[in-house]
C-alpha cells in the first residue's frame, strides 16, 4: 500500500513541478516521459545492484582528494583554524569545523583547475562529448550535462566553475537547469561527514548517499524542464565553439583561476552570512506573534506543516509525515546538516526503517536559502551579465531542488 503511495507521489510531484513552472505548454511530454524513464531504470539498476554503487567510490575518492589538497593549503595558512591539528583537546564534537576556512576555500583550487584545464583543451572535448550523449538522450546541451553530471560529487558552485565561459551564453532554461542540478545534489566533500551521521541508523548509509547523488542528475533535468522548459535553440550544444582563453602560460593561467576564484570566494562568505542573518530576524519578528500548540511560530515551523503533504506523498504514513515535514522544513529554512542531526536524534520510533531511507533521499540536497546566497553569489560572479536572471529564478531553484530530491525519496519508496 505504502509502495502505491509513492507511485502516485511521483505523479504528484511531477504535477506541482508543472504547476509550480513557467509556459506550461512549451513542456515537452515526450522529453519528460524520457528524462523519468532515466532516472526510474538508474535508480533500479544502482539499489537492486548495490555493488554498482561501490564503483562509484573510485571517483569520491578522486573528489576527497581535491579536498585534501585543499586542506592541506588551508592547515598551512590558517594551522589549525583552517583544519590542522589541534594544539587543545576538543570538548564538543564537530566544533573544530569552521565553514569559511575549511570547506569554502576549495572553490581556490577548483577555480585553478578548471582554469588550466580550459587553457590545456582539456575539458571543451569532454563538453562536446556530453553534448553528443546528452542532445541524443535527454535533449540538453553538453555544457548544461556536464555541469549536471559533477553535481554528483561538487557543489552547486564548484560544478558551474567547469562550464564557467559557457554561462553567458547558456538559454534561461539551460541556465536554470544547472541552478536545479546545483540544489538538487550534494558536495562530495560532506558525503560522507552525513553519512558518518546516519550510519547507526540506516545500513549502508555511504552507498545511499553515492546513489542519492547520482540520481540527483537525471531527476534534476527532469525537474528543470517542466518548470522552464527551453522555448529557443539550445547555445551550448555539440556545435559550440571552444572559447578563447586569455591566459599566455600555465603560470599565466593559474594566476587568473586564483583571482577569479578569490573574488567568487568572497562573494560567497558576504551572501552566506547576509541570508542566514535574515532567516534569523524572520524568527525573530514572527516568534512575536502569539505562540501557537506551545511553541513559538518559526519558518520552519510553517514549511513543517507545508512539508508534511509532500512527505506522505513520498510514501511516509502521514504521523510520521508530521516528523518529517519538521525535518524537511528545517533542511530548507537552514540547511541539511541541521536536518540530519535531527534525524539521528529523533526517538527510535519518530520514524520506521524504511521512512528513514526516504528521508535520507529527500534531503539529500542544498535547496535552502543559504545555498541560494551561495549559488547567487557565485554563479553572478561567473556569469555578470545574467546576474538579474539568476536572482529571479533563485527562489524557484528551490522549489525544484526539492522536488527533485522528494521525487527520487518517492522512486525509493516504490522500490523499498
Amino acid at each position: 500500500m505504502l509502495q502505491l503511495q509513492s507511485a502516485f507521489g511521483i505523479v504528484a510531484l511531477l504535477l506541482l513541478a508543472w504547476a509550480f513552472g513557467e509556459n506550461r505548454g512549451a513542456v515537452s511530454l515526450r522529453q519528460a516521459a524520457i528524462g523519468l524513464l532515466v532516472t526510474l531504470v538508474t535508480a533500479v539498476i544502482l539499489i537492486k545492484l548495490p555493488v554498482v554503487a561501490n564503483a562509484f567510490g573510485a571517483i569520491n575518492d578522486a573528489v576527497g582528494t581535491i579536498a585534501a589538497a585543499s586542506r592541506a593549503g588551508t592547515s598551512f595558512v590558517f594551522g589549525y583554524v583552517g583544519g590542522g591539528a589541534l594544539p587543545f583537546d576538543l570538548k564538543a564534537p564537530g566544533a573544530d569545523f569552521i565553514l569559511a576556512f575549511q570547506a569554502l576555500p576549495i572553490v581556490l583550487v577548483m577555480s585553478v583547475l578548471t582554469t588550466l584545464l580550459f587553457y590545456w583543451r582539456v575539458l571543451p572535448p569532454i563538453v562536446r562529448g556530453m553534448a553528443w550523449l546528452l542532445e541524443r538522450t535527454l535533449g540538453v546541451g553538453g555544457a548544461v550535462g556536464l555541469s549536471t553530471a559533477a553535481n554528483i560529487f561538487l557543489g552547486m558552485v564548484e560544478s558551474p566553475l567547469f562550464v564557467r565561459p559557457y554561462l553567458s551564453q547558456m538559454t534561461r532554461s539551460e541556465l536554470f537547469l544547472v541552478m536545479t542540478g546545483g540544489m538538487a545534489g550534494i558536495a562530495g566533500t560532506v558525503l560522507v561527514l552525513y553519512a558518518t551521521l546516519l550510519a547507526p541508523l540506516i545500513p549502508d548509509a555511504a552507498a545511499h548517499f553515492v546513489i542519492a547523488s547520482v540520481l540527483g542528475a537525471p531527476a534534476a533535468i527532469l525537474v528543470s524542464l517542466i518548470m522552464v522548459p527551453e522555448t529557443k535553440d539550445q547555445r551550448t550544444g555539440g556545435a559550440l565553439d571552444d572559447p578563447e582563453m586569455k591566459a599566455a602560460s600555465t603560470m599565466d593561467a593559474i594566476v587568473q583561476g586564483t583571482s577569479a576564484g578569490l573574488e567568487l570566494l568572497l562573494n560567497i562568505v558576504a551572501m552566506l552570512i547576509v541570508l542566514v542573518a535574515l532567516v534569523y530576524l524572520a524568527n525573530a519578528i514572527i516568534g512575536l506573534l502569539p505562540e501557537v500548540g506551545g511553541a513559538k511560530i518559526s519558518l520552519q515551523r510553517v514549511l513543517g506543516t507545508i512539508m508534511a503533504p509532500v512527505c506522505w506523498l513520498m510514501g511516509l504514513p502521514w504521523p510520521q509525515a508530521v516528523t518529517a515535514g519538521s525535518l524537511m522544513g528545517t533542511k530548507t529554512v537552514l540547511n541539511e546538516l541541521i536536518a540530519y542531526v535531527d534525524l539521528s536524534k529523533l526517538a527510535p520510533d519518530a520514524l520506521d526503517p524504511r521512512s528513514k531511507l526516504i528521508m535520507l533521499y529527500a534531503m539529500c540536497g542544498f535547496a535552502n536559502f543559504g545555498s541560494l546566497g551561495i549559488m547567487i553569489g557565485g554563479l553572478g560572479t561567473m556569469a555578470p551579465t545574467r546576474r538579474d536572471e539568476i536572482n529571479a529564478l533563485g527562489l524557484k531553484s528551490i522549489v525544484s531542488g526539492t522536488l527533485t530530491t522528494c521525487l527520487i525519496g518517492a522512486i525509493v519508496g516504490v522500490l523499498t
